[in-house]
């Protein structure tokens, strides 16, 4: 069994959300020893942490004397090194497996004391896979909050009329950011946030990420991909639809064929023991034999703008990208694993589409969390 230890904030750090399932926004260390979970916190937050940890051996910070420090000369940036490393060393610590985010700054002090460092982020990629029950009805909520956000946008598609230089609605021209403003006000019903979302048309949707902007014209595809996160909880959802309003141009709606058949192939292979590369490379097979550039058939080191341009997929948990990859790099699945299954088609100046359904790997399968329509007419 390896020792842990973790210095940051559960806002920011994923590896402490997870074991600390509560956000609080200072920094504060938590270790593992010889099987044992230990916290050192200011006693402002120490119902928080023990409300959402009730197992761990809470160590008040004040206990290792931060008024002697300061009166011995410490500064604010020397202090909390030295706090952390009297709780490494009152908690018995004498080696510890750390993340590649660890502080540096911290790394240093405890390494002075004969403490050994070693940085190994699959480590705690690996013990974040298999989500807690309470990361499901996160991830569950937050998908939730996604289909509103997805039906608010396919609504007001729907609803909206051709106008002078591009669509409108109740007389007013519609937006990308209308539509986005849209979705959050969604998801805030739903207990959660995602001002940073795409609803990108036209040319803007062969981009990945291009966030979106300006009116819609009467003829328009637009690609929206909604990724809200459950404010209780931390943890995301991710999916995307594709939507054409008035005239529907042929490559599009056979391009949204082409993904709506790669991602029901590819949620078909999602099992425990599948192999991301594996799927990421029948999905790349399965659009270049229908005669589109993909990464695996492009030269090596060609940059490629048009096709399939992106991995087939990738985790969803407290991060909206985490393990298990699915691409040219990838990860065996394990139960309880949810992986993000986003096909898409793209080309450069003229637009993109892309499905995506959100899964959760299950022991004899996979179920699909994502429930909402994949019409390409709103």
């Amino acid at each position: 069994m390896r020792d842990v230890l973790l210095i940051g904030d559960s806002e920011r750090s994923m590896e402490l959300r997870h074991e600390i399932p509560v956000a609080i926004g200072d920094p504060f260390a938590y270790a593992e020893v010889g099987g044992r979970r230990f916290v050192t916190v200011f006693s402002l937050e120490r119902d928080n942490v023990l409300a959402a940890a009730p197992d761990v051996e809470l160590r008040p910070l004040e206990g290792y004397k931060p008024e002697e420090l300061v009166a011995n000369g410490f500064d604010f940036y020397s202090m909390y090194p030295e706090l952390y490393a009297r709780f490494a060393r009152d908690v018995g610590l004498e080696r510890a497996v750390v993340p590649e985010t660890f502080p540096v700054a911290h790394a240093d002090r405890l390494r002075r004391d004969g403490i050994e460092i070693e940085v190994d982020q699959r480590f705690f990629d690996d013990r974040r896979r298999a989500k807690t029950p309470a990361e499901i009805d996160g991830i569950s909520r937050a998908q939730r909050a996604a289909e509103a956000g997805m039906e608010a946008v396919r609504t007001m598609l729907r609803l909206s009329e051709p106008g002078d230089g591009g669509r409108v609605l109740d007389g007013e021209p519609m937006t990308c950011e209308l539509l986005k403003q849209a979705a959050t006000d969604a998801f805030d019903r739903y207990g959660c946030r995602g001002d940073d979302l795409i609803v990108a048309r036209g040319p803007q949707g062969a981009s990945g990420h291009d966030r979106g902007s300006g009116r819609v014209a009467n003829d328009d595809v637009l690609v929206c991909d909604l990724f809200p996160r459950h404010l209780a909880s931390g943890c995301f959802a991710d999916m995307t639809r594709t939507f054409a309003v008035g005239a529907v141009d042929p490559e599009i709606a056979e391009w949204h064929a082409q993904c709506l058949e790669a991602l029901e192939l590819a949620v078909s292979l999602a099992r425990p023991g599948a192999d991301g590369t594996a799927i990421h490379a029948a999905v790349d097979g399965f659009f270049a034999e229908r005669g589109h550039p993909t990464n695996l058939t492009k030269p090596v080191g060609a940059v490629l703008r048009d096709g399939f341009l992106f991995a087939t997929g990738h985790g969803v948990g407290l991060e909206v990208h985490e393990s298990p990859l699915i691409g040219r790099m990838g990860h065996t699945f394990v139960a309880g694993d949810v992986i993000a299954l986003e096909p898409g088609l793209y080309r450069h100046g003229f637009g993109g589409v892309r499905i995506e359904d959100l899964v959760l790997v299950a022991e004899d399968g996979c179920e699909v969390l994502t429930d909402f329509p994949y019409d390409l007419v709103p």
